[in-house]
Parts: structure tokens; C-alpha cells; sequence
């Protein structure tokens, strides 16, 4: 507790409370006279005059329960005067969870002795905490959190004493009587406010139950249903039945997966099977403050594990804000509270109230907690600042919810200890609406009341921020009316307003939709969606260039869609990501496709640093080790690598779209993100191999990435070259695992698992198309090759064109000393002397051969055209080949072919030649960039989205295709005549 344990009543301050008037005052005097009698505390209290006095005199006039509790137990009222508050609730919370035990040497608690030592622990710890309450001495933290570790203490308690009945009764078999839940498998969650420690004063407790069959302890595992479900039976009359005691807590257990078919007490394996079939978003919000109070806790915190990927989505989860919202809009239907006022509201369920604080910080947990693990806290107040510290709120807001919550809170409290009823509404009338603000502190209930309906209005300002989008149900932009079989007239003008040239075919298209002919639109919920977002959908696409033909495109995205509640909520959400989308819808089909196969791909974009935030190596490294973390098996990793790699491409290439980065970068980003998930793909592999195989002695791997990713200007549909090198002893035997092989055999298959890694098509996708062509011997040669045959192929048998290759060779993964080994290597190889009339005319030669047998398509095909990507490449490698020869010792490995000419061109090219490629190639980068982002096929100028015109217009600087079109014309004419120049065959 964050306060000392040697606070006191004694300590209150000066006029915390005023009494409710005169007349109560003088009743609660002249009974505590009469306590006195029997307790020299109270009768000492009274002969003094001070805060002390002042203070409990008001507190017994305010509240009719403290001071019929007071009555009915005057040495309670007189040891909460004298005794340190905090002791006195330790010890009280001790008594409540030793409850079940019976004296030492003797037999067990009866039920009897159970319910009555748990209701007094309760009735004092209730009483004390509400007296610290008032008096200020506790914050409402401190009475939820007291609160709370009773009710912990009682179900516990309770349990322990079923389990011990029930092997007295013969039907169990406990694995340590002196612990009776130990190694159960009984797993009872605090739902709610128990299970974020946030318990009213006088609060019903939420309760979820399971049990692990094979946990052992039944004596007819058959009869575990019945056997628990009377268990369950008998705990909530322990704890809920009305004694001469009183009770503990009114227990509720319909928060179970269906309640109205299920046990009181469910299988484990059953209720994971329920929520990963049917669970709902309302019961995913319920598990965010889950916790394993009583029963068996380990197997409670492993059964909470293996329900995170229910409650905390892999991907943003804006579907659940529309339920999360509804359930809210129920509750106001329900209770009929509509408006703020503050006589007769509710503080819990009303406008402005607590529920709608705690719904806006379990609707972005459910939304990003996922990927967030920092976001899966079960306190309201401490997700609200995990939401802050994540950027998902700013401080501003976390600090006036917060505000909000525990002066909600406070009043809820006072509300409940009047009568101790479980009821959240205000009085009526306002005589009793000013006891409710002297209990507060106010001076009078208009004081009160201005504060409390301040509050209120506060709050319901923020949450209706989070949903605003669900009240927009009309729109001021004219009809748009989509049912029946006709079009109506008003709808078409609305349209054509819009800009929309055939609204005829539009409203024709968009009865499609709701007729539910689609997949993504079949089902009630998704086209309530969707008429909700239509009015910001059609000014959007009507905004774009080419409207009809972009919403048609959208509308191919929708009829390959297996569903569309979370798309539609996402767009709903975030206006944004609409536009993003008619952007994509406009100018990048291929995007499109991506979108409609993985709609995931699209929750990176809620990201609040994406745009602002270069995707470097590091950018990418922290967040593909944060994707990964807790992978457990070879297949999950592989599908998270997928998940992780399609999310970033798209993400990266929607920074392209935007123009946040530009094509160089763009190359770069690609190139890391390859790298990082190769390397990752790689260690598994080698991993699961080791497994299952052993190691070769001395075994070591490096991998090469060779052709563009080498260079760092892979595109978005780019395929990757790989060489495998390894190395492992001389007398190397077969590996040490469990199945053998010998090391041609090991390293063999860690190449083919290497590539099925990336490559083979899953239900997530492929990493990647990989080419091993530029292995030595290509592919009649092995996939894997040892370093030392590497070598000898490199210095003794390869042509010009594989040492042009391996100017663009750069090692992205394996063991470091083979690493270091390989680049050596290459190095060597490459400042070997050459004949360089030779290799002028193998590099012409192979230009022209791969002319004749390639010829471009049209002028926009920037790697085959004269003068295009293959020219440039052809150069730099060339040079690279040639440089050791003119005294030029400097590699290009791991440079782009940019950088490569920048370090050999100025010593060995004309520097208007150098400046004509340079420019040559950062116009086809951009262009080539866009293009193979946006469509998988060749640029056609008559077929391509008029977006995508837009873009590549853009992307080259100039003001139309035909302007365009001549500069690449030019430049290329110029690369050619530059070519012909350097490379003299």
C-alpha cells in the first residue's frame, strides 16, 4: 500500500465529511454514548473534541449501514479508532483465507464455520475500508485494491474447503491436503473488477471455472462435470447466501462460455475450443482483466497463455470497437440513460459514466494488444497509461480519464455504502443527493453536482471521440439510398455530384454489396458496416481521377474479400486509410491484391509513427525480433516470417505511394527487410536440421545474396539470389543427431529446406521466389557448395560473366569466421589480373545475346531496353572486373550499382558519361520502383490505372507520359552511346 502501516483514524484531517443534518447528528450521539458504556474508546472518543470525533459522527449520520455495523459490532467501531488500519486489514484478509482450515490436530472446517468466518472478515474489512475512505486516509485505489485481495481471500478460502469436502467425500484425491488447490486443475478467474483488483464497495463477483480432467485428482474422471458442477453449486451458496453473518459476495457465473448450455464448471479443452470458434469481441473485452484467483494457479496462468491469440489478435483489431460500442448503445436502450443529468444517473452505466472509460481503454487493448504486449494490463488506470507510453492516446487525455475514473469511482463508492446496495444511481431527490456530496466532501449538492456533471461531460467528450464514427448514420451530401430493385433518381444525382461519370453502373454495383452477393458482404453486421462508412466511401473514390473505374477496381477488391466486418471498421475508423485506399484502388492493382488475399497487411498503417519513421535495417530488426518473440515451433516461425515480410513490403511500398520515401530508399528497405527475414529463415532451418540430424563437426554455413539483393535494389516483386558455402573438418563423419547423414547429404538438404522455407506456398503465402542459378555450374551443379570447391570453381572454371556476378555478391547470414572466409574469397578472385580486351568483348557479347534472345516489350521496359538497367549494371560490373588491372584495388561488394559507378567512375569513365548513367539510373529506379509495386505485368501506356500514369509521372519528374516518355527516350539513347564508349568489344 503506498500508505505507511501505522496510519490511523486518528490521523483524519479537519472537516473531511459533514454530517447530514442536526437531527441524524444528535441520533448518532446519544447511540455512541450508548457504545460507550461497553467500549472506553468510544466513550473516550466522545469526551474529546476533535477531527477524530467530528469525523466518525459524520460518517455514521451519512451512511445507515456504517452505523447499524457500528451497532451491531461496537469493539469493530473501537478497534477501527485505535489500530492501524492497514494491520487490521492484513490480518483480516489472513483470517478470511485461512478460513477453510480447522484447528491444528483437529478435523476440517464445517461449511458452517466457513460461511460465518468468511461474513465477518468480509462485514470488517468492508467497514474499516469504507471508514478510511471517508476519511480521506485511502484513495479509491486503496479501498478497490482492500477490496478486492478480501474477496481474492474468499473464493480461495471457499475452494480450498470444497476440495478437501470433496475428498473427505471419497470423489477426489488431492495431491496435498495441507494445499488443496496445488496440481488441481480447478482454475477459478476474477473476471471484471475483481480480476483488475478494481472492486466496488459493495460489488457481486464475476467468476469464470474450469478444470483439467487429466489433472488427476478425480476418482470417476466420468462424473467431473457433475462432481464440479455441485462443487460450483455449494461455492456460491458459501459465499452468497444471507446468514445471521450477512454474506460475502453476490456471486455470478454466467460470464462462462455459453451459460445457457454449459456446465457451472467447464473442461479446459472445451471452452478453448468455444472461444476459438465462437468466442465473441464482448467476451475477448472480459479476458483483458482476467485473473487467476483461486483453485489451481498455475494451471490458471497457463490456461490465461493459450487464451492471448482469443483475446490479443496477431492483427489490429478494429472490428471489435463497432461490438465493444453496440454493447454500450444496448446498455443506453436498456436502462433508458440518454442523457447527463445528475439526479437519477447512473455513474457506472450512464453517459459520461465508468463503463465508458473502461470501454475506451478494452476497445484499443483489444485493437492493438496483439501487437502490443505492453497494452495487456488488467487495471483501468494502468491501461490507460500503456495507451499513452504506446502513442495511442496523448497524455492530456490518459490524465483526464484517469482523473475521471477515480472520482467516478469515489462517488460509486459512496453511493453503495448508504445502504450497501449494489446500485450505481444517483438519488433523486435532493435531500438524498446531498448526503451523497457531504460523503464526497462538498459543501452542497449544487457544488456537487457541477463537478460531477463537469466530469461526466469530460468523459463522454473523449469516448464519443473513439466512436465517433458509429453516429455517423447520414450524411449531408445528398441521398444515397441503395435498395430495391430500381435506382432511385435522387441517389443518381448525389452520385453524379460526386464525380462519378456512369452513376447508373455505380448504384447498380453498390446494390451488389447490399444484396450480400458477395462473401464480404453476406453477413447483417457487415452491411450495417458498410452503409455506415458508404457516404465517406463515395466522396473519396468520387474525389479520385478516373472515379467510376477506381471504385470498380475496389469493387473486383470486395468479390474476392472472405469477409469485410474488418476492413469496413478499419476504413470506418481511420478516413485516412481511405483515402490510402482509393489511392491503391486507383493506381496499384497489385497492392489491391495484396490487400484482398491478406487484409492484415493494412493494420501497420495505424502505426502512429509509420510516415514519419525511415523503415532502416534497425526500424525493421527491433520490430521482426519483437514479431518473432515467442515463437515456439520451426512451422509458426516460418508463417510469422511470411506475416512479418508481406505486412513490411506493403508497408514500405505504401510509404513509396505516398511519397514518404523514394524509389532508392525503397530498394534499400526491400533489400534489408530480404536480408533480416533470410537470416531468421536460415537459423531455423538450421535449428530444426540439428533437431533432427546432430552437426557435422566442424560445421559451418554462409549464405550469399547475389544480384539485386546484394546490390540493395530489390523491388516489391523482386525474387532472390542465394549461394549456400559451408565448410566442416576434413574427417568429417556423419552428423551426431538421432539420423545421421553424411555432410554433402547435411548441407544438401539445409539448402532445399532453405528454399522451401522461403518459397513454398502456405496458407500465409511464399517469402519469397528464390534463384540458385548463380551457384558454380549452375543448375546441373550442387545447391550447396563447400567454400574449397567454391574457390577452385571461381579461380579455375568460371566464365566472365559469373565473376561479373560476384561483383554484386554480398554475405547476409551464417557463421562469422566463414563469413570472413567467403569475402576473402571473392576478393581474391576479383583483383586477380585479367585480359581486359576478353573481357570487353564476353561482356558485349553477352549484352547482345541476351538483346536477341530478350528484346524489351516497349520502351517502359527499363532493364532490357538499349540503353536501360542491363547497360548500366553491364558497366559497373565490367569496371569492377577491370579496375585491379589500371591499379584501382577497391571492391564494390555490398554497394548498389549507383555507388559502385561513383567509386570506379570518376578514375575510369568520362565524368559527363559518369553523370549521363548516374541520372539514367536513379530516373529507371524511381519509375521501376512505382511499377513493380503497383502491377505484376509490363507498364502498358493503353491498359495501366490512370493512378498509376499519375504516379510514374511523379515519380519521373515530369509533367505527362509523353514528356516521360522522351526523357527515357533521351536517356537511354545516351546510356547506350556511353556503353559502346566504356565496354569496347
Amino acid at each position: 500500500m503506498t500508505e505507511p502501516k501505522t496510519t490511523r483514524l486518528m490521523d483524519v484531517a479537519a472537516d473531511v465529511i459533514r454530517p447530514l443534518n442536526q437531527v441524524e447528528l444528535k441520533s448518532v450521539l446519544s447511540m455512541l454514548k450508548d457504545l460507550g458504556r461497553s467500549e472506553p474508546a468510544i466513550a473516550n472518543l466522545l469526551g474529546s473534541e476533535g477531527p477524530l470525533k467530528n469525523f466518525v459522527a459524520a460518517a455514521l449520520t451519512l451512511s445507515p449501514y456504517l452505523r447499524d455495523m457500528a451497532n451491531l459490532s461496537p469493539p469493530l467501531l473501537a478497534e477501527a479508532i485505535q489500530q492501524p488500519i492497514e494491520l487490521m486489514l492484513e490480518a483480516l484478509v489472513a483470517s478470511a483465507r485461512n478460513a477453510w482450515k480447522g484447528e491444528p490436530g483437529g478435523p476440517s472446517a464445517t461449511e458452517a464455520q466457513v460461511m460465518s468466518r468468511l461474513r465477518i472478515a468480509k462485514r470488517k474489512v468492508a467497514f474499516v475500508t469504507a471508514l478510511a475512505d471517508l476519511a480521506r486516509i485511502f484513495a479509491a485505489r486503496d479501498t478497490t485494491r482492500w477490496l478486492s485481495a478480501v474477496a481474492d481471500a474468499s473464493v480461495a478460502a471457499a475452494i480450498d474447503h470444497l476440495l478437501v469436502a470433496g475428498q473427505e467425500a471419497g470423489k477426489l484425491t488431492l495431491q496435498d491436503p495441507s494445499e488443496p488447490s496445488k496440481g488441481s486443475g480447478l482454475i477459478v478467474l476474477g473476471m471484471g473488477k475483481l480480476g483488475a483488483r478494481e472492486l466496488n464497495y459493495s460489488s457481486d463477483v464475476d467468476l469464470v471455472v474450469f478444470f483439467e480432467p487429466e489433472a488427476g485428482i478425480l476418482a470417476v474422471p466420468d462424473d467431473a462435470t457433475e462432481t464440479y458442477g455441485r462443487m460450483m453449486r455449494r461455492l456460491v451458496r458459501i459465499l452468497q447466501e444471507r446468514t445471521a453473518d450477512g454474506y460475502v459476495f453476490r456471486t455470478d457465473l454466467r460470464l462462462r462460455p455459453d451459460p445457457g448450455s454449459t456446465p457451472l464448471a467447464v473442461p479446459v479443452e472445451a471452452a478453448l475450443v468455444y472461444y476459438e470458434g465462437r468466442g465473441q469481441n464482448w467476451e475477448r473485452a472480459a479476458y483483458i482483466k482476467a485473473r487467476p484467483i483461486a483453485g489451481d494457479l498455475v494451471a490458471g496462468e497457463q490456461f490465461q497463455r493459450e487464451l492471448v491469440p482469443f483475446v490479443f489478435r496477431k492483427y489490429l483489431d478494429y472490428a471489435a470497437i463497432a461490438d465493444i460500442h453496440s454493447i454500450k448503445r444496448q446498455i443506453h436502450v436498456h436502462k433508458g440513460h440518454g442523457a447527463i443529468a445528475v439526479k437519477g444517473h447512473n455513474v457506472k452505466l450512464g453517459r459520461g459514466g465508468i463503463r465508458e472509460i473502461e470501454f475506451f481503454a478494452q476497445t484499443q487493448q483489444l485493437i492493438a494488444g496483439g501487437r502490443m504486449p505492453e497494452l495487456r494490463v488488467r487495471p483501468t488506470e494502468t491501461a490507460l497509461c500503456a495507451l499513452a507510453a504506446a502513442n495511442w492516446i496523448d497524455d492530456e487525455t490518459r490524465d483526464e480519464l484517469i482523473s475521471c475514473y477515480w472520482f467516478l469511482r469515489d462517488i460509486e463508492h459512496r453511493i453503495q455504502m448508504v445502504h450497501d446496495e449494489q446500485t450505481h444511481l444517483l438519488p433523486e431527490s435532493e435531500a438524498e443527493l446531498r448526503r451523497i456530496a457531504f460523503m464526497s466532501g462538498f459543501a452542497d449538492a449544487k457544488g456537487f453536482s457541477v463537478k460531477l456533471e463537469e466530469v461526466l461531460k469530460a468523459v463522454e467528450r473523449r469516448y464519443a471521440r473513439l466512436f465517433e464514427h458509429e453516429e455517423k448514420l447520414s450524411t449531408a451530401t445528398g441521398n444515397l439510398v441503395f435498395t430495391g430493385q430500381n435506382d432511385d433518381p435522387d441517389t443518381l444525382k448525389t452520385l453524379k455530384s460526386l464525380g462519378f461519370e456512369r452513376p447508373e453502373d455505380i448504384s447498380r454495383v453498390i446494390r451488389t454489396w447490399h444484396y450480400g452477393r458477395y462473401r464480404a458482404t453476406q453477413s447483417v453486421e457487415a452491411r450495417e458496416r458498410l452503409t455506415e462508412l458508404m457516404p465517406e466511401l463515395l466522396k473519396a473514390f468520387g474525389e479520385s481521377r478516373r472515379a467510376d473505374e477506381a471504385l470498380l477496381r475496389f469493387d473486383d477488391f470486395l468479390s474476392g474479400l472472405p469477409a469485410g466486418i474488418q476492413l469496413f471498421s478499419l476504413l470506418g475508423n481511420n478516413p485516412a486509410l481511405l483515402d490510402l485506399i482509393v489511392n491503391i484502388m486507383s493506381s496499384a492493382p497489385r497492392l489491391a491484391e495484396i490487400i484482398a488475399r491478406r487484409p492484415h497487411v493494412f493494420d501497420g498503417m495505424l502505426d502512429p509513427g509509420l510516415m514519419v519513421e525511415l523503415p532502416t535495417r534497425d526500424y525493421l530488426a527491433k520490430r521482426l525480433a519483437s514479431f518473432l518473440n515467442g515463437s515456439r515451433f520451426y512451422e509458426e516461425t516460418l508463417d510469422r516470417l511470411r506475416i512479418f515480410a508481406a505486412e513490411q513490403r506493403f508497408l514500405i511500398g505504401v510509404r513509396l505511394l505516398t511519397g514518404s520515401i523514394g524509389g532508392t530508399q525503397a530498394a534499400n528497405a526491400f533489400t534489408d527487410l530480404a536480408g533480416l527475414v533470410i537470416g531468421e529463415a536460415l537459423k531455423a532451418v538450421i535449428d530444426e536440421m540439428e533437431a533432427t540430424h546432430g552437426r557435422i563437426e566442424g560445421g559451418r554455413v554462409a549464405l550469399a545474396g547475389m544480384g539485386k539483393l546484394g546490390s540493395f535494389e530489390l523491388t516489391a516483386g523482386s525474387d532472390v539470389d542465394l549461394i549456400l558455402l559451408y565448410e566442416h573438418a576434413d574427417d568429417a563423419g556423419d552428423s551426431d543427431g538421432l539420423k545421421p547423414l553424411d555432410p554433402v547429404r547435411y548441407f544438401t538438404r539445409i539448402t532445399q529446406r532453405l528454399i522451401a522455407a522461403l518459397s513454398a506456398p502456405t496458407a500465409e503465402g511464399v517469402l519469397y521466389e528464390v534463384d540458385m542459378r548463380l551457384r558454380p555450374s549452375g543448375n546441373k551443379g550442387p545447391v550447396a557448395t563447400r567454400l574449397r570447391a567454391f574457390e577452385k570453381y571461381q579461380n579455375e572454371e568460371a566464365w566472365t560473366w559469373e565473376h561479373m556476378a560476384l561483383t554484386r555478391a554480398r554475405l547476409i547470414s551464417g557463421d562469422a569466421d566463414l563469413i570472413g572466409q567467403t569475402k576473402s574469397i571473392i576478393e581474391s578472385v576479383l583483383v586477380s589480373p585479367r585480359d581486359r580486351a576478353k573481357v570487353a568483348t564476353d561482356v558485349v557479347e553477352m549484352r547482345q545475346l541476351i538483346e536477341k534472345e530478350k528484346p524489351p516489350r516497349n520502351i517502359w521496359d527499363f532493364k532490357l531496353i538499349p540503353g536501360g538497367l542491363i547497360d548500366i549494371e553491364f558497366m559497373a560490373q565490367y569496371l569492377a572486373l577491370i579496375a585491379p588491372g589500371r591499379g584501382i584495388e577497391r571492391s564494390v561488394n555490398g554497394l548498389s550499382t549507383a555507388d559502385a559507378l561513383r567509386q570506379l567512375g570518376p578514375e575510369l569513365m568520362n565524368p559527363n558519361d559518369l553523370d549521363i548513367c548516374l541520372s539514367a539510373l536513379r530516373l529507371y529506379t524511381e519509375l521501376s520502383q512505382v511499377i513493380r509495386l503497383c502491377i505484376d505485368g509490363p507498364f502498358d501506356t493503353e491498359t495501366v490505372p490512370a493512378g498509376l500514369v499519375d504516379l510514374v509521372c511523379r515519380a519521373g519528374d515530369c509533367p505527362d507520359l509523353s514528356t516521360l516518355e522522351a526523357e527515357v527516350k533521351r536517356l537511354s539513347k545516351a546510356v547506350r552511346k556511353v556503353f559502346q564508349t566504356v565496354v569496347k568489344g
